[in-house]
């Protein structure tokens, strides 16, 4: 062991030695407890970001605290490489998506492992590998057999600069969330999954996820959102025709005072054909936000039909209007509007001069020129209901809606069908046909995989399958046919990576289930919020499509849930004349000024010695320029360094805010663990504890050692608090450094306290420890070392020093056995002479013990 601690160097050689004896390779074991451990798997972009160091720290120091448990431990890494992204890159820079994807898979390989991430390297994947996709080709003919996939013209969100459709997460402001193009309403085929065929088991399941957020189950249960009400139908004299409607009100039934459909509702379109205002209003909703956000704050706007439909309880005529605020993929497309009782229906009358008629009495009087009153209560204005309670009459009108055929109860979903069709190029090529006649067919397993061509030329605009005449054509049982020229969304991808960690070589099929029912559900899942609903959703809905196909054995895919915190840094700036802001690099900004609570107060630009404004702290982003390159730090501090500053510096869970200081303050303590082992190294490995000879002070560190371990050992495994972990460590590590070396017992209550230091860093800080662990004598491995076990007899007190008070004052302090009566212990306080002088002048009127802790003597 050096003198001098040298990261780069030792990280290298460690790393090096991990990989030539595949250290982190692993396979089935029945003997041994698995523990599978997974972060959600990055896309390869090109560079490493902290967010990306931060989620994988967490899941390393896991893996290797669970190794240290003795348990068989998966720990896989593998590549989201499919996507859009990967389009515009290759644009840009004029190349193939393929190109730019290995070539950034290639580099940010390189950046994990000088991260010292103890993967098992062997199952890595990427899922633009036709390895990977052919078995998502291969299910989704499996699911189009069992009638869980189709195909229907659907409205959807168009970009029209990057040609592809949109998720409604991915409409900002009307806009696409990259191209920034204004978003258009656009009908088009599209293939579908049936989510909803699993809405109800996505529900219940999530009680069986004791070991997830409660935010995260919240958020899937809104998105799934289960109501139960009425499906009503209204006839449209004038058309001949029903017009259904779905509510969970039906207590309010008799205030309808309108019906608003969706601009691509059928009446609208008969309204359209007969009335050119109408085909303008209807044109104009093509380019409107179409999130459930944007619906609730959006200006609410519409036009008459000209239609009445006919209230099936009252037989009145209520008007029909087109309404920019009704969907046509939720519910049927049509609501019937109660502005007295629903805040958006509301809106619109108001606006629209309608009548609002109020139904339900609450239990204070209601201002209606203020807003709805959205209260239950009791029913007025509503024929031979009047006075049930809200909840008797959803049962009474119900019942007589059913008896006249007008009405069924029915339990719905605000979760729709999964649309998984994406008009871009670089994705899995959905593995259908289309024949000539209009049907389409499933592409045979035989010729499986369907390859995307990876040598192509981007232009911008079309995707080079469509272009593609050659890759196009095929025949289907001898007829002409062509291939499908949309590919998958690629949450496809990500919904089943997972699995395919269990058996990524598998040749026989797209899971081994031996291996899979081995390994799965993974353990411990890792990664940020922002994906509680969509990834999280679907890879739950495509684990039940696995099970139900015999592929897996659980109904869940993800045991435990730790969604990580951002990483926040400062953030600087300079403004011009017109108003536009220039943003620095917080390692190009010297802080030349702080307040007494270390706040920025003035800051420079290191290369022209100017000022710059902070703006406080943010996510690390590349608008600000504020983000921290991990390399640049790896390559100054180590890799041990970054990680072991990642987990002090936050809980998991919670924002971390990047700290130049933190780092540095993170890199000395290494530092000086290094320095005390080395000044300890010849006398390791040679000295047993022998706890009958110790002294007090000795009994005393032994405990320090003793409960940092019991501490160490819960933050790390069931309250997984690592920044409380490492800070019980530098305790210990302070004691250390003040600990006497003169006797046999003090070598080995050193031996015994630096060696559960160094196997309990390890996790976090492994390329150290492992050096350190060899220093102090050790020739096993230490990612195979046992967990340091708590002796309960240390942690037993011979002695304990109490404290004296008289009056609530301090006034001396004794070293007493733990186990003295109250009796003697009063005895023992009032005989000492520094007590003596406040009891002699004065009366004892009260004696307060607090057992192992203090003496107050009351004197007056």
């Amino acid at each position: 062991m050096d003198e001098q601690y040298h990261a780069t160097a030792l990280e290298s050689e460690i790393q090096a030695r991990w990989e030539r004896d595949q250290v982190f390779t692993v396979t089935e074991d029945s003997d041994k407890e698995k523990f599978y451990c997974l972060s959600m798997f990055p896309y390869p972009s090109g560079k490493l970001h902290m967010g990306h160091v931060r989620n994988y720290t967490l899941s390393d120091v896991v893996s290797r605290y669970q190794r240290l448990q003795g348990k068989n431990v998966l720990h896989p890494i593998g590549w989201d490489a499919f996507g859009l992204p990967a389009e515009n890159a290759a644009i840009q820079h004029k190349t193939a998506p393929a190109h730019w994807t290995y070539q950034n898979i290639a580099e940010m390989r390189k950046q994990l492992k000088t991260l010292g991430f103890g993967y098992d390297w062997n199952r890595e994947i990427a899922t633009c590998h036709p390895e990977y996709y052919r078995w998502e080709q291969w299910f989704f003919t499996k699911l189009f057999e069992k009638g869980l996939v189709y195909k229907k013209n659907a409205t959807v969100n168009w970009d029209p600069i990057d040609q592809t459709v949109l998720a409604n997460e991915q409409v900002i402001d009307g806009r696409g969330w990259r191209s920034g193009a204004i978003v258009e309403q656009k009908e088009i085929p599209q293939w579908f999954v049936r989510i909803t065929a699993y809405a109800e088991e996505l529900l219940q399941d999530l009680d069986q996820l004791d070991g997830w957020p409660d935010q995260v189950k919240a958020m899937q249960r809104n998105w799934i959102g289960r109501s139960e009400g009425v499906e009503i139908t209204f006839h449209v004299n004038a058309l001949d025709m029903d017009l259904s409607v779905y509510t969970t009100r039906p207590d309010t039934f008799f205030g309808v005072t309108y019906m608003a459909v969706a601009a691509q509702h059928p009446l609208a379109r008969k309204a359209a054909e007969k009335h050119p205002e109408v085909a303008e209003f209807v044109e104009s909703c093509k380019q409107q936000k179409v999130a459930e956000a944007d619906l609730a704050t959006m200006e609410k706007r519409g036009i008459a039909t000209g239609f009445t439909a006919t209230h099936p309880l009252t037989g009145e005529e209520v008007p029909v209007w087109v309404a920019n605020f009704v969907l046509m993929d939720y519910g049927t497309g049509a609501v019937m509007a109660v502005p007295a009782h629903d805040q958006r229906d509301f809106e619109f009358a108001t606006t629209y001069k309608l009548a609002i008629k109020p139904v339900i009495q609450g239990e204070q009087s209601h201002d209606y020129s203020t807003g709805a009153m959205i209260e239950k209560g009791t029913l007025i204005n509503s024929g031979e209901f009047d006075g049930l309670n809200s909840s008797d009459a959803f049962d009474a009108i119900a019942s007589k809606l059913e008896a006249m055929g007008k009405g069924v109860r029915q339990v719905n979903y605000r979760l729709r069908d999964w649309g998984v069709s994406r008009q871009r190029y670089w994705g899995t090529p959905i593995p259908m046909l289309n024949l000539e006649n209009g049907e389409s067919v499933a592409v045979p397993e035989q010729e499986l995989p369907v390859r995307l061509p990876e040598d192509v030329v981007m232009n911008g605009v079309t995707s080079p399958l469509k272009s593609d005449s050659q890759w196009r054509k095929t025949t289907y049982q001898g007829q002409p046919a062509e291939h499908e020229t949309d590919t998958f969304d690629t949450f496809m991808e990500s919904s089943w990576y997972y699995a395919r960690y269990c058996s990524p070589r598998h040749d026989g099929g797209m899971l081994d289930p031996e291996k899979a029912n081995y390994w799965l559900p993974v353990d411990q899942y890792i990664g940020g919020i922002e994906h509680a609903i969509l990834h999280l959703l679907y890879a739950r809905f495509f684990h039940k499509l696995l099970r139900d196909t015999g592929l897996v054995n659980c109904d869940e895919p993800f045991k435990q849930l730790l969604c990580q915190g951002m990483v926040l840094a400062d953030s600087y700036y300079r403004e011009d004349d017109n108003g536009a802001k220039t943003w620095f690099s917080p390692t190009d900004v010297e802080i030349t000024k702080r307040n007494e609570k270390g706040e920025v107060l003035e800051a420079v630009y290191k290369h022209d010695g100017k000022p710059v404004l902070h703006a406080g702290i943010s996510k690390m982003s590349k608008s600000k320029n504020n983000g921290i390159d991990p390399q640049t730090m790896v390559d100054r501090y180590g890799a041990d360094t970054v990680r072991l500053f990642m987990m002090f510096a936050a809980p998991p869970e919670l924002t971390l805010e990047w700290s130049d200081s933190g780092v540095e303050g993170a890199h000395r303590f290494l530092r000086r663990l290094w320095k005390l082992v080395y000044d300890f190294q010849d006398a390791a490995g040679h000295y047993p504890v022998d706890a009958s000879v110790l002294n007090s002070e000795q009994k005393a560190l032994r405990r320090e050692t003793h409960k940092t371990i019991a501490k160490v050992s819960d933050d790390m495994g069931r309250r997984q608090n690592f920044n409380t972990a490492i800070a019980a460590v530098m305790e210990l590590s302070n004691h250390l450094q003040k600990a006497p070396l003169t006797t046999d017992a003090d070598k080995a209550l050193m031996q015994e306290a630096l060696d559960a230091i160094i196997v309990m860093l390890s996790p976090i800080t492994p390329h150290i420890c492992e050096r350190m662990w060899q220093a102090l004598g050790h020739t096993h491995d230490i990612n195979f070392a046992p967990w340091p076990q708590v002796d309960e007899s240390a942690l037993i007190e011979d002695e304990k020093l109490v404290v004296l008070q008289v009056n609530g004052k301090v006034r001396a302090k004794v070293t007493v056995p733990a186990g003295i009566d109250k009796a003697s212990m009063e005895a023992l306080a009032l005989e000492q002479p520094a007590i003596k002088k406040y009891t002699d002048e004065g009366t004892v009127r009260k004696v307060i013990y607090v057992p192992g802790k203090l003496v107050n003597i009351v004197v007056a």
